[in-house]
């Protein structure tokens, strides 16, 4: 069964979906099962550094980076996008990134997010989370 938010990756095209409506059976692409991204917060290789979304505040506004390192914005290294959730899944703000970008994404005072899970699709190392409050 899959659940709402979950994201998935084909390993052969590179097909990345998310599910809106969870249901029962297997996702398939390319003839194969599709690979859950887990999202991680941390890994003994140290790369959460440049992963974990981090949040600062500033007045009423927020802002969600990417890692305590800033992680790179190449052609072939880059933060595909960044979220942050509400905790019961109602409201989703996310913003899409391209190489070159900055990797943050700013949360105005209008949003009234007073907890919330940060996350962010890295295009090689997959999906990472923090909570926020």
């Amino acid at each position: 069964m899959t659940e709402q938010l979950q994201i998935y990756k084909c390993n052969i095209c590179g097909n990345i979906i998310e599910v809106i409506n969870p249901g029962e059976g297997e996702l398939v692409c390319c003839s194969v099962p599709m690979e859950l991204l887990e999202e991680q917060t941390n890994d003994e290789n140290n790369v959460h550094e440049k992963h974990v979304p981090i949040v600062t505040v500033e007045g009423e506004n927020k802002t969600i980076r990417v890692g305590a390192i800033t992680h790179p914005m190449e052609e072939n290294h880059y933060i595909v996008f960044i979220e942050a959730i509400s905790p019961d899944k109602k409201y989703l703000k996310r913003k899409f990134l391209h190489p070159k970008e900055e990797p943050e994404m700013k949360l105005r005072n209008n949003c009234n997010y007073d907890s919330f899970t940060a996350r962010e699709l890295c295009n090689i190392h997959g999906l990472w989370k923090s909570k926020y409050n």
